[in-house]
């Protein structure tokens, strides 16, 4: 019986997973449904967390729009999540950027790695 759950979540798992890592600045392209219509909105931002966990599996994209932070996390494995696109590799030394919550302007953002 046991095997029969994990094989439920093998099969909800995507076959090609992004690589990427925290603190890289990422664009996250969601499918959105609006009516009849459904299209790709691109969700941009530094990837401040990741949690794994098989099939729950979610990482925490954070970007600054007109001031205010906004902070969304994305199910890995979703199949709202169309893609996810490394923008700019980001140098940290931490598993967890929460404390980019409490930094303004040029404080917030990460060095690249070169």
């Amino acid at each position: 019986m046991f095997e029969e759950v994990l094989n439920i979540g093998k099969n909800s798992m995507k076959k090609e997973v992004p690589t990427f890592n925290i603190g890289d600045v990422v664009r996250v392209g969601v499918a959105i449904k609006e009516g009849e219509k459904e299209r790709v909105q691109t969700f941009e931002g530094t990837v401040i967390a990741k949690k794994h966990g098989g099939v729950s599996e979610t990482f925490t994209v954070r970007k600054i729009s007109n001031g205010i932070g906004v902070e969304r996390i994305f199910p890995m494995h979703s199949p709202h999540v169309k893609s996810v696109d490394v923008v700019r590799k980001g140098k940290v030394r931490r598993a967890k950027l929460y404390y980019l919550r409490d930094r303004v302007g040029k404080a917030a953002k990460v060095k690249e790695k070169i």
